[in-house]
């Protein structure tokens, strides 16, 4: 059975304190979430932190060098970039980001202000699109393909017609054209989840998965040193996984410090694979959070 691969991506920006005492400026670290889905196997998910001090472009350009299949994420650039040169890798766009900046618009104005604007139809009409997709939870990837073809494509099809219009006549200025101009950026990957059945309108899981370190950062600040920060993003990745599928952190830390010394002394690191947070001997010793 095939089994599809779809990695969603979400960055933040991290100081370090003694990125701060050199005046350097900021560091990134980058969440992804990797999704194996077959029946066969389940679902299992992958939470992975990476810290890079800069955003140069080869940083995630690195991070997907071994990864094929497809990219899930915001309108960032470099992932466009990367997705031009490799046959092998897809990005697909949020719909969430698309939705954004009619939101914020909507959200300035009031709702009453906003009635009768632009902003407020683009935002209906993505609701609607959502909504229609929503109807679509618990099929086959198959027949979701099949369904948004028919159901949702139209839909589509529609609001980048009616966002075109709007920016060819020129009658939106302001935030409300430059949220019509990002859609119409975007439109390419934004197109991409009526390819795949498989593939998300939204990069949600991404954001959901980087939340808890941008909570932790509220209350630590900063992190000392670079090599505080990657040891950050390690922990939060082995935490992060195991909640992800439904392990209890606790009993899953104590399982490895119980574990892990027994391999001090092999070159063989296969024994990790047994270590892994949905391996059945995990599973057997680790009690199951509740989905």
């Amino acid at each position: 059975m095939k089994i599809t691969e779809i990695l969603r991506l979400k960055e933040m920006n991290l100081l370090t304190y003694r990125d701060i005492a050199k005046s350097v400026g900021c560091s990134k670290t980058t969440v992804g979430d990797v999704l194996s889905r077959c029946r066969e196997c389940g679902l299992t998910r992958i939470i992975l932190y990476d810290y890079q001090k800069t955003r140069k472009a080869d940083h995630p350009r690195d991070f997907l060098s071994r990864y094929s299949g497809i990219v899930v994420t915001d309108g960032y650039q470099v992932y466009h970039t990367i997705d031009n040169e490799r046959e092998d890798l897809t990005v697909a766009g949020c719909w969430i980001h698309a939705k954004r900046g009619f939101s914020e618009i909507i959200k300035s104005l009031g709702e009453t202000g906003s009635k009768g604007t632009i902003a407020k139809e683009a935002a209906d009409r993505i609701s609607m699109i959502f909504h229609l997709d929503n109807q679509l939870d618990g099929l086959s990837a198959t027949e979701r393909k099949r369904r948004r073809n028919i159901d949702i494509k139209p839909k589509v099809n529609d609001f980048f017609a009616w966002a075109k219009k709007h920016i060819d006549t020129g009658d939106v200025r302001g935030q409300t054209a430059k949220a019509l101009q990002y859609c119409l950026n975007q439109e390419k990957y934004l197109r991409v989840f009526l390819k795949d059945g498989h593939v998300p309108m939204d990069n949600n899981t991404a954001e959901r998965a980087i939340r808890p370190f941008t909570l932790g950062r509220k209350n630590w600040v900063n992190i000392d040193s670079i090599n505080g920060a990657n040891a950050s993003a390690i922990a939060y990745s082995i935490v992060e996984t195991a909640l992800a599928n439904h392990i209890n952190v606790y009993d899953y830390f104590e399982y490895l410090f119980s574990k892990m010394p027994e391999h001090l002394d092999d070159s063989d690191r296969s024994f990790i694979t047994d270590l892994l947070p949905w391996s059945p001997e995990v599973i057997k010793h680790c009690k199951r959070q509740s989905k």
